[in-house]
């Protein structure tokens, strides 16, 4: 291999890396026996992120609205535990949130099931750290996904 190849392998990625070898990756989802398209496939990054910013804006509202006395500043971290609570009772019982909802995505356990409260729960403290939901696997999940063994796929 010359220096052009082996910069342009660097350049790529470990996946492109990976390919050239022969290596296999397949569709995200494929892993955990879900379909490639359509429902029951893992949920696009762009549709979590919508819906996530719809719940948080939706959390905004209710610490501003509720907690805060209307005073931006006085809401401190409010919106965080209102997410919190929001994300325990409404994945914990019908299996998404009012964002997920709105753009057409569920939260299931790996085998397809619901999760149970203990998972759920797992789920959410993780979401609210943050830094495990932007750590993904190949499937696309985050590691508060992994985890809790939880998968979000479309509706």
């Amino acid at each position: 291999m010359d220096n052009r190849q082996a910069i342009g392998s660097w350049l790529s990625g470990p996946r492109a890396a990976a390919e050239d070898m022969g290596v296999d990756f397949g569709y995200r989802g494929e892993r955990l026996g879900l379909p490639q398209e359509g429902p029951g496939s893992v949920a696009r990054m762009g549709r979590r992120f919508a819906a996530l910013s719809i719940d948080w804006a939706l959390c905004l509202l209710i610490a501003y609205g509720l907690l805060a006395g209307r005073d931006w500043q006085a809401m401190g971290n409010w919106p965080v535990l209102v997410l919190l609570v929001l994300s325990v009772l409404t994945v914990g019982t019908v299996g998404f949130t009012p964002g997920k909802r709105l753009v057409g995505l569920r939260v299931v356990a790996e085998n397809g099931g619901r999760l149970g409260i203990g998972r759920v729960a797992l789920r959410s403290v993780l979401l609210v750290l943050v830094i495990p939901a932007l750590v993904w696997d190949r499937d696309g999940r985050g590691l508060h996904d992994r985890l809790s063994r939880a998968v979000q796929v479309r509706i």
